[in-house]
Order: C-alpha cells, then sequence, then structure tokens
C-alpha cells in the first residue's frame, strides 16, 4: 500500500505541473469541445508509458539518445506552431459561447492535437518512462507494480477533474478578455516549453 501512494504522490507531483498536454486540456475543456475524449487519451498514454517505464524500457530511450532527440526536435516544431497560433487567436479573441463552441474542433482533429501535443514532447517519455520506471526499481516486483498502478490512478484524477472542472470557469470565459489571456498563456506555455527543448542543440552549435 505504502508503493501505491508513493505512485500517487510521485505521479501527481509530474503530471499536475503546467505543461503543453494540461494547457490544451483546460482550453478544450473550457470550450466543452470533446474534453472527456481528450481526457481518456491523455490519461492512456500515460498509462502506457508508465507500465512501460515500470517494466523497464527506459533503460531502452537511455540507450539510444537519438529517440530522444527525434522527439525534441518534432515536439519543438508542433508547439512553436501550436503556440503560434494561439497568439494569433488571442488578438481575435470572442466571449466564450459553450452553445456555438461545443462542435467547433472535430472530434478527429482533438484527438490528433492531442497525440502531437503528448507523443512529440520528450518530457513525457523521461518523466513517465525514464524517471517514473527508474523510482519504481527500489520496489520489489509486487511492489512496482503498485507503485505504477498509483502513478496511472494520478494520471486518470487529475486529467479528468482538469476536464471537468474546466467547465466550472465557463461564465469567466464569457469575457473575451479572459479568453485573450488564456491564448497568450498557452502560447508562453508552448513556447517556453519549445524554447527548452531547442536549446541544448543551440548552445552545442554556437559552441
Amino acid at each position: 500500500m505504502q508503493a501505491f501512494i508513493q505512485g500517487i504522490g510521485v505521479g501527481g507531483s509530474l503530471i499536475i505541473a503546467v505543461g503543453a498536454q494540461n494547457a490544451f486540456v483546460l482550453k478544450q475543456g473550457l470550450k466543452r469541445a470533446h474534453s472527456l475524449p481528450i481526457a481518456a487519451l491523455c490519461s492512456f498514454i500515460d498509462a502506457v508509458m508508465i507500465t512501460a517505464g515500470v517494466a523497464g524500457l527506459g533503460h531502452l530511450i537511455l540507450a539510444f539518445p537519438l529517440i530522444k532527440d527525434i522527439a525534441s526536435l518534432g515536439g519543438a516544431a508542433f508547439l512553436l506552431v501550436y503556440g503560434g497560433r494561439a497568439l494569433q487567436a488571442s488578438f481575435h479573441a470572442q466571449g466564450l459561447d459553450t452553445e456555438s463552441t461545443q462542435g467547433a474542433d472535430t472530434l478527429r482533429a482533438a484527438l490528433l492535437t492531442t497525440l502531437g501535443i503528448s507523443l512529440l514532447n520528450p518530457h513525457l517519455y523521461l518523466d513517465t518512462v525514464v524517471l517514473l520506471g527508474s523510482i519504481s526499481t527500489q520496489f520489489e516486483q509486487e511492489d512496482r507494480h503498485l507503485f505504477g498502478a498509483g502513478a496511472v490512478l494520478a494520471s486518470f484524477v487529475w486529467f479528468f477533474a482538469l476536464s471537468l472542472g474546466a467547465r466550472y470557469l465557463s461564465p469567466l470565459f464569457k469575457r473575451p478578455k479572459a479568453w485573450c489571456y488564456l491564448d497568450r498563456f498557452i502560447f508562453l506555455t508552448m513556447w517556453s516549453i519549445a524554447a527548452a527543448l531547442l536549446w541544448p542543440y543551440v548552445s552545442a552549435f554556437f559552441g
């Protein structure tokens, strides 16, 4: 049971940190645009990665740095484009109308964006597969599975709470100014993460 509780604590602390994935889930929750399928997909991706990390896949990623390089460069490009679109949208912000925005994005587009933001972010692999996988090695086999189960539960609870909880903020986002600030927050989040991903390559090039 102690391993399970530690899994919830460590997994939750990594997942709750502000990032591109959380920002996207929050925005879709506010718009009520396929928010539950998006939360389910994010949770499922985390569950697969955490399970792989507990099973030992993290050692494989560390052994092949090219995997991390591809994810870093691809993820940075994706985040720059998405962040740029959020910045552009912030200059044309309108009040949130849940009746008209509910079907604004197709389910396919929303899920593909979720996959892109999730799988092209190397922090997903480093946090879930490598870090959680490494921490799980301090436990015996049975407790290791309990640790992974706790981390998976934390992911499910967080994404569904974020998605459903965002709906209670919808009265605030009926104001165009609030939506404008959210889009600019998303822009800053996406571009800061992209900059962090690109910085090692930039510094190595000029160094």
